[in-house]
């Protein structure tokens, strides 16, 4: 099965904000990616609400949050009304992640968790069944087009593993570094859903890149 393909928004060009989201939109890609970044959490600020309101309303497809911020409890809410489909937070910054995690999934959106390189999968053991997608980091998170960490694979490995031995159906999405060159073998190993942002935003043909990873099975 393919996997599915969400192009970061965070290296699109902002001053072609429509034009980018409608190549979105007109390609085979399957969500949105849309990182929050706050300055604290990671050292970048990327864009806050009054963006997202405006790509909502643009997108045709699935807006997949991804939550860079520290207290993320505390903007659960806004990012939901703003048009989320898949929020995820930090398991670094959750106090408490169980809560926080069944609060999106009350509000009926997919909750997702999202763990840095230096963090283990073994730390999602107890709450992987509450999870409807864990998103590893391929890179330090903060900034795009850096590269990719290898030790990723072994992490992605190791949560496909959790995730059979707990029977949960959660995905696997990678974010950060992702290219032709890494693609093939993480979704081999279990990767479901691929976040590419340079990769694609990038390309002399952003729609053939995005066909590159869809044509993986």
């Amino acid at each position: 099965m393919p996997p599915l393909v969400a192009p970061s928004i965070l290296a699109a060009d902002f001053g072609n904000l429509q034009r980018d989201c409608e190549l979105v939109n007109n390609s085979k890609a399957d969500w949105f990616h849309i990182d929050v970044m706050d300055g604290q959490f990671v050292p970048n600020i990327s864009f806050g609400p009054p963006v997202i309101k405006a790509i909502q309303g643009i997108a045709t497809k699935p807006l997949d949050v991804h939550l860079m911020i520290v207290d993320p409890d505390r903007y659960l809410d806004l990012f939901i009304e703003l048009g989320a489909s898949i929020l995820t937070v930090h398991i670094e910054v959750c106090n408490h992640l169980h809560r926080s995690l069944s609060y999106i999934r009350s509000k009926r959106v997919k909750a997702g968790v999202a763990i840095n390189p230096h963090t283990d999968v073994k730390s999602l053991s107890s709450i992987i069944t509450e999870v409807d997608l864990i998103c590893i980091m391929g890179v330090n998170p903060g900034f795009g087009g850096q590269k990719f960490i290898n030790s990723t694979y072994l992490k992605v490995q190791e949560a496909k593993n959790l995730i059979e031995k707990k029977s949960a159906p959660t995905l696997i999405e990678i974010d950060g570094g992702v290219t032709e060159h890494n693609a093939e073998k993480l979704v081999t190993l279990g990767a479901d859903v691929l976040v590419a942002g340079s990769f694609v935003f990038s390309a002399n043909n952003p729609y053939k890149a995005i066909n590159t990873l869809k044509e993986l099975e």
